[in-house]
């Protein structure tokens, strides 16, 4: 041992062993150290080939060398070049993190500083001594020569809250055990750096030693009468970020990686076709998974889209075309320009997806696109939108077919482990099938694999993609399902009625207690998830008893049953919030299917005018735009028939076939 080595020994209060050569390990006790390589490491410790103890969040070894630490597969894994550029920065990153170690060790040794101090606070580094250095503001203190260095050093509250003035521990007797004078030592560190024995950086740095000790926290602060506003405001903030809702904010298995930086710059788009990527992603992104964006702040945007405009240039054409859309309906665009952008990427998307399916690759890229096409469309464009195009159930077939390639239903229902996060598109797939049977009067193309989901009890992520729990949508498609039947003639009146009855009491069984239901905002004015998804999900209850009281062989809107329920749907209806930034765009389906049993004295009607009055311009567009179209032609045919004394039912579909209308409204 050096010298040198042992006067730093003696300082810190350690010894030293003397290094010895390692022993050779038998070769029967290094084939017991073998061991099953894990698969699911971070994708960060895969690359260096180091094991990776699998901590949650972060592993240990990236958290020590400070490297992003990623579970879900990233962007760069998939591509050699990219791996060889990610590995070469994780490489930078460790030897940076092992330079601060050093040089920090070296100027804690330098300073001499007393064991047991904690906290440094370094200020502006600076390349010259005329240059005045800065030290951060400390606590004024005393000095007392009796004062035991070696105790533990915890940081209080208030060192993280200067602007509240601290609660006066000395002057209270409670916390006299504790009082303790403190002591405060300022360190002074210069570093200079050589390359090639010439100098070329130098630093400075003064640290802020401080004995402050506060109480320990097992401790009750005491009551301060004039302090109640800190309590109330600051230390009660449980629904402050929704923080009693127990958000999964990893909850999807998302088909892209974690977005890199710069994510715009790296979509590739002609500079004619710039103007109309900007307004997607400045305008239109926000409107497509609203209740996803409550859910997980930000996901829709760089979990979900941004990746696919980067590598899907069908998914590309498809947002572009939307855009184009949104940007003639909103502002009033008229001409050729407009309406040839948006043909242009429409044709340019139909093709793309057909070349796709013609050489049978990339089905899960062409999935993204396909479900692109049907569900974005959703979100803009007026009812009287004449330009040609593909109806959505054509597109939802392709959809179909390659969700079946792609096996997602059987993974869906083999996987149900609460750990298992659903495949995104799936999910959003599910959601279309199940309200968009109830469009054609079909059974849902996957209604086996719900029914196997809702036995098991099970989630698929409807709940945090669209707001309804699981279980509501389930048993909205096994409806869809007896609506289908009793469609073809398939079952007589006799058997509807007690599947109508045995569905009714399925339904029973999800409702909840009225004082559940609350408004969805916190007194602090934040959002509360979970609370919304009740309210939605009582929303689609009553939609859903709606739905299958129609299914009653004679059944009529004027029914006290009837109107009872639409009564009750527009009293739910109140605690869902309205206007531009409310989620009544997410509730067009119930609003469809009570409308429909209105009547011109219900006050179901008057509910929906003040509510399109909050939209304001924003319910014109979308399917929001095309519910109310429809609901309004709904209504003319039976009030009238109604004048006429004739009574008769107008259903909605019939109306859609009549106009040639075929509106996706969810």
């Amino acid at each position: 041992m050096s010298t040198q080595t042992a006067a730093q020994s003696v300082k810190s209060g350690t010894m030293v062993a003397p290094k010895t050569a390692p022993a050779k390990a038998s070769p029967t006790k290094a084939a017991a150290k073998m061991h099953r390589r894990s698969r699911s490491g971070c994708f960060t410790c895969r690359l260096r080939r180091k094991k990776c103890d699998e901590g949650k969040n972060q592993c240990k070894a990236c958290k020590h060398l400070g490297l992003k630490c990623e579970y879900k597969r990233p962007m760069w894994w998939s591509n050699n070049e990219q791996r060889k550029q990610q590995k070469e920065t994780i490489k930078n990153i460790i030897k940076r993190t092992k330079l601060s170690e050093k040089t920090s060790q070296i100027g804690t040794s330098c300073a001499e500083t007393p064991p047991g101090l904690s906290h440094s606070l370094p200020t502006s580094a600076t390349y010259s001594e005329a240059t005045a250095h800065t030290r951060a503001p400390s606590i004024e203190s005393q000095h007392s020569p009796d004062y035991d260095f070696n105790q533990p050093l915890s940081h209080d509250y208030y060192d993280y809250h200067p602007h509240i003035v601290s609660p006066p521990y000395d002057n209270n007797a409670h916390y006299q055990p504790f009082a303790a004078t403190p002591y405060e030592v300022d360190i002074k560190t210069e570093r200079q750096m050589f390359v090639n024995d010439i100098p070329t950086r130098r630093d400075s740095t003064i640290s802020t030693f401080s004995t402050y000790q506060p109480p320990p926290p097992q401790a009750t602060l005491p009551s301060f009468p004039e302090d109640d506003w800190i309590n109330e405001d600051i230390y009660n903030t449980g629904d402050m970020f929704s923080g009693e809702e127990g958000l999964d904010f990893d909850f999807f298995d998302f088909s892209h990686g974690n977005l890199q930086a710069s994510q715009q710059a790296l979509i590739q788009v002609d500079d004619c076709d710039r103007p109309l990527l900007d307004h997607f992603i400045d305008n239109v992104l926000r409107l497509i998974f609203p209740i996803l964006e409550v859910n997980q702040h930000g996901s829709a945007r760089s979990e979900v889209i941004l990746p696919a405009l980067e590598s899907n240039r069908c998914y590309l054409h498809c947002c572009l075309s939307v855009s184009a859309i949104h940007l003639k309906s909103t502002r009033g665009l008229q001409g050729e320009q407009i309406d040839n952008d948006i043909l242009r990427h429409r044709c340019a998307t139909i093709t793309e997806l057909c070349g796709a399916l013609n050489n049978d690759s990339n089905h899960l890229q062409i999935l993204e696109a396909t479900l692109g096409m049907i569900f974005f469309q959703c979100s803009v464009g007026r009812p009287s939108d004449a330009l040609p195009d593909v109806p959505w159930h054509a597109h939802f077939e392709a959809a179909t077919s390659l969700v079946r390639k792609l096996e997602l239903p059987h993974a869906m229902v083999h996987d149900n482990d609460a750990r298992t996060h659903p495949p995104f598109n799936m999910t959003l797939a599910s959601w279309i099938d199940i309200l968009g049977a109830t469009m054609l009067g079909r059974s849902p193309q996957f209604a086996d694999t719900y029914r196997e989901k809702n036995q098991s009890g099970s989630t698929s992520g409807l709940c945090e993609l669209m707001g309804c729990e699981d279980s509501m949508m389930y048993l909205i498609s096994e409806i869809a399902c007896l609506d289908a039947l009793k469609s073809a003639n398939g079952i007589n009146d006799m058997q509807l009625c007690q599947l109508i009855g045995s569905l009714g009491k399925s339904l029973d069984t999800t409702e909840v207690p009225p004082d559940s239901l609350t408004w969805p905002y916190s007194s602090t004015g934040a959002i509360r998830p979970r609370q919304l998804s009740r309210n939605m999900t009582a929303i689609f209850r009553v939609a859903a008893r709606i739905y299958l009281c129609s299914l009653v062989p004679h059944a009529s809107k004027e029914d006290p049953t009837m109107q009872g329920l639409v009564e009750r749907f527009t009293g739910s209806l109140q605690l869902i919030p309205h206007g531009p930034d409310g989620f009544d765009r997410s509730i067009v389906w119930p609003l469809l299917i009570a409308g429909s049993q209105s009547t011109s004295r219900s006050i179901f009607r008057q509910a929906l005018a003040g509510r399109m009055a909050s939209l304001g311009e924003h319910a014109e567009f979308g399917s929001f735009g095309r519910m109310v179209r429809l609901l309004q032609e709904v209504w003319c045919q039976t009030d009238e028939a109604d004048r006429a004394g004739s009574g008769q039912n107008v259903h909605w579909r019939d109306v859609m076939q009549q106009k040639g209308w075929d509106f996706l409204l969810i």
